[in-house]
């Protein structure tokens, strides 16, 4: 009898373990955000929302890029340390699961951000945000204010015109009364 033996019980285990490690890797670090794409005013403030899952204690690390700048905004690992840069300390807060709070945005906030998930492993995993900033035309806030200007004084024009009417009226009204009654004639008396 011919016995064809392709794989041995040991080649076996070696290919399984080697799949189920690569397996593992895989999946071990899993970032996900529910808004890839976010739109706020100029000094409004943003939450980058994220959620980490991973074996161990990550390293999360934020970047900012731009067409112009790429910068790191901060590193840290959940409870062990928070490393923002002196650029956002005052505006940047971090939370354990990989989210973060962004407050007072400018217009130079808008572009990409990258959040990177390291493992003590060294395995890495990256996901980005996009953030548009809209700026608060005050152009608009000085028409609105210039015609709610000008409808006031139309209204006081209005008004005074109005008043204006009624005292002319009423001086009409007066003069045609007078009309209409009679005229006191002092009655000459005839010698009798």
């Amino acid at each position: 009898m011919w016995h064809f033996r392709l794989w041995d019980i040991q080649d076996v285990a070696v290919f399984l373990s080697i799949t189920l490690y690569m397996c593992h890797l895989a999946g071990a670090i899993s970032v996900h955000s529910p808004q890839r794409s976010l739109t706020r005013s100029v000094q409004e403030d943003v939450f980058f929302s994220v959620n980490v899952t991973c074996i161990g204690i990550p390293t999360i690390q934020w970047t900012f890029m731009s067409g112009v700048v790429s910068r790191t905004i901060g590193t840290w690992q959940p409870g062990v340390y928070t490393n923002i840069t002196v650029d956002y300390s005052s505006r940047v807060q971090a939370y354990n699961n990989g989210s973060m709070y962004l407050s007072d945005l400018r217009l130079q906030d808008a572009g990409y951000y990258v959040v990177t998930v390291t493992e003590t492993t060294g395995s890495s995993k990256d996901t980005g945000l996009v953030l548009k900033v809209n700026e608060v035309l005050y152009e608009d806030l000085q028409y609105l204010s210039v015609s709610a200007l000008v409808l006031a004084c139309l209204a006081g024009l209005l008004m005074l015109a109005m008043w204006l009417l009624n005292k002319a009226y009423r001086k009409i009204v007066a003069c045609r009364r007078r009309k209409q009654m009679p005229e006191n004639d002092a009655t000459e008396l005839q010698p009798l």
